[in-house]
């Protein structure tokens, strides 16, 4: 049964995709999944045998049938999140017309959320907060492969164990309790409760060496983002606005 999971998976990939493009080739389809073109040959063939009906186009590719609409999708929780990570961003690209229109389609993504799902987004959108995206440097200066791991372990409130390397370069473990996530300049940072330092740190993404989730969760916090924001302008002379420049941290990162 565990060597059929993948399959199932890509199955269902593939009836999604079949319903969100009017035309898509074998070739396209089997770059997307990583597997041979002949492999889609036979997961259309099953697909078909299922009963969904798959037009061929001969020299075209795939399409589902006119008038042929399937069930809404569910989604998972780290597509769940994406999707409220998406409408903070678009907020920033300064087109008003078109971050009204993502949000609205966003509403009605949400609606077709499970309670449990709606719960944690709902908290999500509020440990979000996103500045000074239009002096972005760029894709390449800055790069993780944390944030969905984050996002969700914010929202369950689960202990991480991370490695993180300072700007000096030097590798500490922490065991943090996150709380939220800030991008500034094109930088995420995490804020988080650190259990070794007991206190209050901000990690930047990029330097999140290595990332456990661990069994243990926390009590969340009873503070909201904006709080903690005014607690940290009089604590410290500079401002989460400042951008992170390197050789200089505007946040406890010790």
């Amino acid at each position: 049964m565990e060597s059929e999971k993948p399959r199932l998976a890509r199955l269902t990939a593939l009836i999604t995709q079949l319903q969100s493009q009017s035309l898509i080739t074998a070739r396209e389809l089997a770059e997307r999944h990583q597997v041979s073109i002949r492999t889609i040959y036979r997961d259309i063939q099953t697909l078909l045998k299922s009963g969904i009906p798959i037009v061929t186009e001969e020299g075209k590719g795939y399409a589902l049938m006119d008038h042929y609409r399937l069930p809404p999708v569910s989604f998972t929780e780290e597509e769940a999140n994406a999707i409220i990570t998406a409408e903070h961003l678009l907020r920033h690209t300064g087109d008003e017309s078109f971050s009204k229109a993502y949000s609205n389609a966003s509403s009605k993504i949400k609606a077709i959320l499970r309670h449990s799902q709606k719960t944690k987004t709902d908290l999500l959108n509020t440990r979000i907060q996103i500045r000074n995206l239009g002096n972005s440097p760029g894709p390449d200066k800055y790069s993780s492969n944390n944030l969905s791991i984050l996002q969700k372990c914010i929202t369950s409130y689960t202990l991480l164990r991370i490695d993180y390397e300072s700007l000096e370069g030097k590798i500490s473990r922490r065991t943090i309790e996150p709380f939220a996530l800030y991008s500034t300049q094109g930088n995420w940072i995490l804020i988080a409760f650190c259990r070794s330092r007991k206190d209050w740190r901000a990690f930047r993404l990029d330097r999140i060496r290595s990332i456990k989730e661990l069994q243990d969760t926390f009590t969340p916090h009873l503070i909201s983002l904006q709080e903690y924001f005014e607690a940290c302008r009089k604590k410290y002379e500079t401002t989460p606005d400042t951008p992170m420049t390197p050789g200089k941290d505007n946040f406890a990162v010790n």
